[in-house]
């Protein structure tokens, strides 16, 4: 584990079901979360009635980081699959960071390389045809594993079907 994720080794842990919700839009923040396992997903209702998914936080990864230093948060964070969360206190996580300049910059490490995974994708996403969008992720990633393709499908805006006639006409 990175130094920064070890700040939630000894903090209260919080379990929620499928469709719980942790927070909602417009709360006051008060904390600092870490998903420990399953899949926390933040979303921001919309007008009509559905929702825009933000970021889906799986095990091992901070949730709503990015709203450490607002007021309130900007999205619901609603539970995927059961989960586990780590629950600490906003002013006891800003105030291990600055106990611990080792886990500082793992946590700056870390948020660099999503902001580098952010910025290819976003880069990959404007391509206009499919085959330029798979040839730009391959370049990036190499080939996935095998039963990783729905996973690159999604990574580059498309649907599974779409990616499969593509690899399809690859083969060819």
């Amino acid at each position: 584990m990175s130094g920064w994720q070890h700040i939630f080794d000894e903090v209260q842990l919080r379990t929620l079901e499928p469709g719980e919700v942790l927070f909602r839009r417009e709360d006051r923040i008060k904390s600092m979360y870490f998903v420990r396992s399953g899949e926390v997903a933040l979303e921001r209702p919309l007008a009509d009635g559905t929702s825009l998914t933000l970021h889906c936080a799986k095990a091992g990864s901070a949730l709503a980081e990015a709203s450490l230093f607002a007021d309130t948060y900007h999205c619901d964070a609603v539970a995927r699959t059961p989960s586990q969360v780590a629950v600490i206190r906003r002013e006891d996580f800003l105030s291990a960071l600055k106990d611990r300049p080792a886990a500082t910059l793992s946590l700056i490490e870390t948020h660099a390389r999503e902001l580098q995974a952010q910025r290819s994708r976003i880069e990959i996403m404007r391509l206009r045809r499919v085959s330029d969008r798979l040839d730009a992720w391959l370049d990036i990633h190499g080939t996935p594993a095998k039963g990783e393709w729905i996973r690159v499908a999604d990574q580059i805006g498309v649907s599974p079907p779409a990616l499969y006639r593509e690899l399809a006409l690859r083969r060819r």
